[in-house]
Parts: C-alpha cells; sequence; structure tokens
C-alpha cells in the first residue's frame, strides 16, 4: 500500500484540498492509506495531550473526504511541536509522501508558505507535497511535469517519487522537462535534451517502469518555463527536486523551486 500522511490545522479549506489531492492519487481506493494527523500544541492548547480527533473540524474534514472516496484512514493526534510531531510521524509510519497545505494570502494570488511547511521542507527524509487550490483530476491519465537540472542525483529522487506511485503505468503520462537558462534569444544554440545526463536517466527510467514519458528542452527563464509548461500540458502536478547543503541532513530549496511552489496553481512536491 501507498501510505500518505495528512497533517492538517484548523484550515478546513486547506485540508479539504490536501484531502482532495490524496483522494485523486492513483488508484487511491485500492492503493492507499492515509493517516490523518493533527499536532495539538502546547501553544494553542492548554491541555494538548486531551485534544481528541473529534475536536478539530478540519482533521474531522479530510478524514470523512477520504473515507467517502474509499481511501482507508487512520485519525491521529499527537502532542507537541508541529513540525517535529508532523516528521516524526511520517518517520514511524514509514509514509511515502507528507501532504502539506499550502495558504493564501487574502488579495494576492500566491501561495503563502507556513513555517510549519517550511520546517517539515526542510527536515524530512521523504517526499513533500504542498497543495493548492485548485482542484486535481478526477479521471484520466494523471499529468506530471518532471523539471530537472543537470543533478542526476536529483534527478534519480524525482523519478522515483513519480515511479512510486500506485498503478504508475496505467495511470501516470510525464513529461521531463530541461531549460536551458535565458537560452531563448536570436542565435541561442539549440536545445538538445540527450545533452543533460539527468534528463536522460530520469526520463529512462521512467520508461523502465512502464510510464510514458515525453522528453522536452526549451530555453528561456527556467521558472517562468517551467509554469508556462505546466499550462500548455494541463499538469496535474509537479515533481521537484530538493537539495542536500554538503555536510548538513537538511533540503536547502533552491531559488527556483521557491518561485515555482509561490507561482504554481498545482501541487508541487519536493523530493528529498
Amino acid at each position: 500500500m501507498y501510505n500518505a500522511l495528512v497533517p492538517v490545522d484548523r484550515s478546513e479549506a486547506r485540508a479539504f484540498h490536501q484531502a482532495q489531492y490524496v483522494s485523486q492519487l492513483p488508484k487511491a481506493a485500492t492503493d492507499v492509506e492515509a493517516t490523518v494527523l493533527f499536532v495539538a500544541s502546547p501553544d494553542e492548547f492548554s491541555d494538548p495531550d486531551e485534544v481528541e480527533f473529534s475536536d478539530v473540524g478540519a482533521a474531522v474534514t479530510a478524514a470523512n473526504l477520504l473515507e467517502g472516496e474509499g481511501v482507508s484512514v487512520t485519525r491521529r493526534v499527537v502532542d507537541g511541536d508541529a513540525s517535529e510531531g508532523i516528521v516524526s510521524s511520517a518517520d514511524e509510519l514509514e509514509a511515502d509522501e507528507i501532504v502539506m497545505g499550502g495558504r493564501k494570502r487574502s488579495g494576492v494570488s500566491r501561495v503563502l508558505l507556513g513555517s510549519t511547511v517550511q520546517d517539515v521542507m526542510l527536515s524530512a527524509e521523504r517526499p513533500v507535497t504542498i497543495t493548492s487550490e485548485t482542484s486535481v483530476r478526477t479521471e484520466g491519465i494523471r499529468q506530471v511535469l518532471v523539471p530537472v537540472d543537470a543533478d542526476v542525483e536529483r534527478a534519480h529522487h524525482q523519478a522515483a517519487y513519480v515511479a512510486g506511485l500506485p498503478g504508475v503505468a496505467e495511470t501516470v503520462e510525464a513529461t521531463v522537462l530541461v531549460v536551458f537558462r535565458h537560452q531563448d534569444y536570436k542565435g541561442a544554440p539549440p536545445h538538445t535534451f540527450e545533452e543533460i545526463d539527468a534528463a536522460v536517466e530520469a526520463a529512462d527510467a521512467l520508461e523502465d517502469e512502464g510510464v510514458p514519458v515525453e522528453r522536452v528542452a526549451i530555453g528561456g527563464e527556467v521558472a517562468r518555463k517551467i509554469l508556462d509548461m505546466v499550462a500548455e500540458r494541463d499538469a496535474d502536478s509537479i515533481v521537484m527536486g530538493g537539495r542536500k547543503r554538503s555536510g548538513l541532513q537538511e533540503v536547502l530549496m533552491g531559488s527556483i523551486a521557491q518561485d515555482v511552489m509561490l507561482s504554481a496553481e498545482r501541487p508541487v512536491t519536493i523530493t528529498g
């Protein structure tokens, strides 16, 4: 079974979109198990160890939506620091993916990542997906955009995440994208997918798992071209590569990944 951890806060809107994303994973009703988690923080509750799952409307909303779609759900409450509780629960459950809720700032059409979301992305040793307020596809083939750079290790993690989705060969199509930075001017050199080993290896790995892959190389401003390709392909989600800082066991988010997360109207998965 594919194990998804769904940590919710008090926002029912965010919880709805998190649960909807999980319910639309490939073969969710048969191959996905979800744990809806609420971390009761001592900063928010005088007696956090006495908080019940049923006391948290957002948690109940997420669990009910998932169960209504046939997904097996475990309801879980822990107390303590939010990000630490999420990461430790993910490790304990050996979750395949952590599904966090993005935030929208009133009047601005950009996802504002909360501190807990950022802490989890920087600490978790597994893929973290940030949901958006855009509904995901309810039927048909799932379109996944996989933008890669020249880092082979990151590309392998991105491909491994996509290949690990349940029923992937029958339910997912991938576009592996290389953007040659700022090379969209007249007389720019040709953009060749095959010259980027990381892209070739990611595409080959996915095809070895039976995933149909389109290989695309273009030039331009990287984040902008990724977002343009999301619109062109009507992608259901974007799978970005995380970065590791030498000597530290923390994922260091590159500026491009952050720009895409802050601008995309689709769920964005950051792989470890």
